[in-house]
């Protein structure tokens, strides 16, 4: 389970056997919810919020926060999904401690 960044206490990671279309989980507490990222051309057109099976989504407040998240930081974690699942190299976590906008 790659935690890839820390961002106002909500955990972005992947899975370790993830699947395609490429996606991130955040977490808080026991709240989880994801981004799945569409990629159309080499270039990301849409990013789909969505809730996981089997667990309760990420409160109001924290999931504006992981849109924010995943808006400003899609290259970083797209690149970092092809480095783990592709080129199976290590990833480090990220902590960002200011809100991004």
């Amino acid at each position: 389970m790659p935690k890839i960044f820390e961002y106002l206490g909500i955990i972005i990671m992947f899975y370790s056997n993830e699947h395609e279309p490429i996606h991130v989980h955040g977490k808080f507490q026991a709240l989880e919810s994801k981004a799945e990222f569409i990629i159309k051309d080499g270039k990301i057109i849409e990013i789909k919020i969505t809730d996981v099976k089997g667990k309760k989504p990420l409160s109001k407040k924290e999931l504006k926060e992981f849109k924010n998240f995943v808006n400003k930081f899609k290259d970083d974690i797209v690149q970092k999904w092809i480095d783990y699942f592709v080129y199976h190299k290590s990833i480090e976590c990220i902590k960002i401690e200011g809100k991004v906008k």
